[in-house]
């Protein structure tokens, strides 16, 4: 029996031993304790369904038990609210015989189940950022919070790189303020290139800090690679591989997870869909359907990547590659449990999709991630804050809601002088009035937030441009795109693996009426947002390695090798390794420039835009993840011409730069329309191109000439 386990409270010893069966902690558990009881702040990173939720559990329930602690004194964060229901199972498991209280706070709970009795709060409440910024604006159920003295933020790795991390971060802040106390975080995750970083993202350098990171043990693991050019016969492979299993299907995107459920649909017994757009309800119906010990197949996207437990999988299905080595570990985690080999089957749908999914699973077996960064202007959440900071004293001196606003971590870079400037625009813009000293809101803030009672401030999600699908006995069925119900063919839809038609739009509470429908071949669905993105530059270099090496590190049948030789003869040999090759081909419309970058969409965008103004004239530059075609170069000497327009490209200066990018619309992020034009430019740059990440490659970077060999460009290849 381990120390730990025997020093436990003797209710949570019995707890683990009755209903768990255990009689010691694992690792993870072990080496979490030792560090929370310290009081630091902790960083979990350990394998999908490595035991992180017990392990961040176990020392708060310990330290309640044995302290005898009232009050909200864990508050448990997470993304997504499904993830929040899954996991109240878990907790009630645990805390509901030790007489602990668990209580869930979201959207999907309904509003008279959002409260508790005077001096009757629970120990553990669950709640997602949306929500606890919901919970603190009232008065009365918020004054609870002034016990809380852990916070467990859950697949952390959702949060760090997007606004609602920088959110989240005010939240954590704010609750220091309320408790008047450095409140303990916990973050779990599977997966960070960075760990270190994001664990000082986490804890700000408040107090002492760890790192509690738990590698995969050593599993046998089987891969299958099925590549077919067509549709139908991708289809029929994925048919037979799931037959008799209980499978997860992954896809890339929620439209592509609905054209599949409408082409698999009574082929394959006990079939579901799950992703972020279809009801509450049809999620748990798909989350439920693998408790039985019969065969079931889900089709989804990344909401099931995060820790839902759906229960044992034979298999892991991919239908294309993912787009990063944190996906697909996430993915493959979902299998191989209770001593079975993780097994995942490759449907692939040409040569190019194969040497993809070889180097994402090539960087996972030498353990290379993704790494997490924070946005670094998050001006978006800044102005979030500040409607919200007016909101909620109706009247703020300015000089205080500069104090308040500076004073929190993920701020205090921006300083005085950026500050000054959005509130000074956001008052000519009457977003703000004023009275002498104090701050109001103003005419605009009112047309633009003031709808539903403010509630569009307490989230950075942008939902305008989404409409609830509900039919008329106000069953809620999904959520459409709102530039897809207002098209031409938003007429015979397919949501949630069923055909309804469109009757009646409602644009003023963006609600449509559906009825089911017979299912017409026609019937169809987008999603704006629903690109199926690129890959991760980790994952493009990598390409670049295997290609300069000749061939995979994996042992491949032989029928995969020749797959694989197929798609690698179709570059340039000597491209690859750590420089950019350029190199004069012809191409379909006539000769042309191919820049071998390996380095990702992102990249390749912003240095594609550069090159065609540098080069002037009627240069043209498209590119992919890795490759910039240059044509209409001139008819001599096209490759020095475009080394020569690289060179100077690695000299610009940042400003110099974000003068030739287009800058996105406001619109792409939900407050920034009440933006200065120089700082929408600025946060652009900075979390929409990556400027700086660009600026840094680029000028490292050598670029070399290669004569090849005249070759046409594959339709299909790189």
């Amino acid at each position: 029996m381990s120390s730990v386990f025997s020093n436990l409270h003797e209710s949570l010893q019995q707890v683990l031993a009755q209903r768990l069966e255990w009689t010691e902690l694992r690792e993870v558990q072990e080496r979490t304790y030792q560090a929370a009881v310290t009081g630091s702040d902790v960083l979990v990173i350990a394998p999908t369904a490595g035991g992180k939720s017990e392990a961040a559990l176990i020392p708060v329930m310990d330290d309640i038990l044995k302290n005898g602690r009232n009050g909200v004194t864990c508050l448990y964060i997470s993304p997504l609210k499904a993830l929040i229901n899954d996991q109240e199972e878990r907790f009630r498991t645990f805390c509901i015989p030790t007489s602990l209280s668990v209580m869930k706070w979201h959207g999907d709970v309904a509003k008279g189940d959002r409260s508790w009795k005077d001096g009757e709060p629970p120990h553990f409440l669950m709640i997602t950022p949306e929500s606890l910024e919901v919970l603190l604006q009232e008065k009365k159920l918020s004054s609870d919070l002034r016990q809380v003295r852990t916070i467990i933020i859950d697949e952390l790795h959702a949060f760090v790189e997007s606004e609602r991390g920088v959110h989240l971060k005010v939240l954590l802040d704010r609750m220091d303020r309320v408790t008047k106390r450095q409140i303990q975080r916990i973050g779990l995750s599977a997966t960070a290139g960075n760990p270190g970083e994001v664990l000082a993202w986490l804890c700000d350098s408040r107090h002492r800090a760890e790192l509690v990171m738990i590698s995969s043990p050593p599993k046998e693991k089987q891969f299958l690679f099925i590549v077919e050019a067509e549709e139908k016969d991708r289809i029929n492979a994925l048919v037979r591989v799931v037959e008799g299993k209980k499978a997860l299907v992954f896809v890339n995107s929620r439209s592509s997870a609905e054209k599949l459920m409408k082409a698999t649909a009574g082929r394959i017994p006990n079939l579901h869909i799950h992703h972020s757009s279809i009801s509450a309800a049809t999620k748990k119906t798909s989350e439920e359907a693998f408790s039985s010990r019969d065969s079931a197949c889900i089709i989804c996207t990344s909401t099931l990547e995060l820790g839902i437990d759906i229960g044992d999988l034979d298999v892991v299905v991919q239908v294309g590659p993912p787009n990063s080595v944190s996906s697909f570990l996430q993915r493959m985690g979902r299998s191989g449990r209770r001593g079975k080999s993780a097994y995942v089957a490759w449907i692939l749908r040409n040569p190019c999709e194969l040497l993809c999914s070889l180097a994402i699973i090539e960087c996972a077996i030498r353990k290379d991630v993704e790494n997490l960064n924070p946005p670094k202007k998050p001006y978006n959440v800044l102005l979030q804050q500040i409607f919200l900071a007016v909101y909620r004293y109706s009247r703020v001196s300015r000089r205080k809601l500069t104090a308040s606003l500076l004073s929190q971590p993920v701020f205090r870079d921006m300083g005085q002088i950026i500050l000054d400037q959005v509130i000074t625009h956001l008052i000519a813009a009457s977003y703000l009035t004023t009275d002498g000293e104090m701050l109001m809101l103003g005419t605009e803030a009112e047309r633009v937030f003031g709808r539903s009672n403010w509630k569009d401030l307490y989230s950075v999600i942008s939902g305008g441009g989404e409409y609830r699908a509900v039919t008329p006995e106000g069953e809620v069925v999904g959520k459409l795109d709102a530039r897809f119900v207002n098209s031409k063919n938003a007429d015979e839809i397919s949501l949630g693996g069923r055909s309804w038609s469109m009757v009646k739009c409602d644009e003023g509470h963006n609600i449509v009426v559906v009825v089911p429908s017979g299912g017409s071949v026609s019937s169809r669905i987008f999603w704006t947002s629903a690109g199926e993105g690129g890959f991760s530059p980790l994952v493009c270099r990598m390409i670049g390695n295997i290609h300069a090496r000749g061939g995979s590190a994996l042992p491949l049948m032989e029928h995969e090798q020749d797959v694989l030789r197929m798609v690698l003869a179709r570059i340039p040999y000597g491209t690859g390794g750590n420089s950019f090759h350029v190199v004069e081909q012809a191409g379909r419309k006539g000769d042309e420039v191919r820049i071998f970058t390996f380095s990702g969409g992102r990249f390749n965008g912003v240095l594609a835009s550069l090159l065609q103004n540098r080069l002037g004239g009627k240069a043209r530059a498209q590119y992919n993840d890795f490759i910039i075609r240059v044509s209409r170069v001139g008819k001599k000497s096209q490759g020095q011409r475009v080394i020569r327009a690289l060179e100077e490209i690695q000299t610009m200066e940042k400003d110099k730069i974000g003068a030739v990018l287009p800058v996105p619309a406001a619109e792409g992020w939900k407050f920034a329309r009440a933006l200065p034009q120089k700082l929408l430019c600025d946060m652009s740059l900075s979390d929409n191109y990556h400027v700086e990440e660009f600026m840094d490659l680029i000028k490292s970077a050598p670029f070399k000439l290669l004569s090849a060999p005249v070759q046409k460009i594959p339709p299909d290849g790189v």
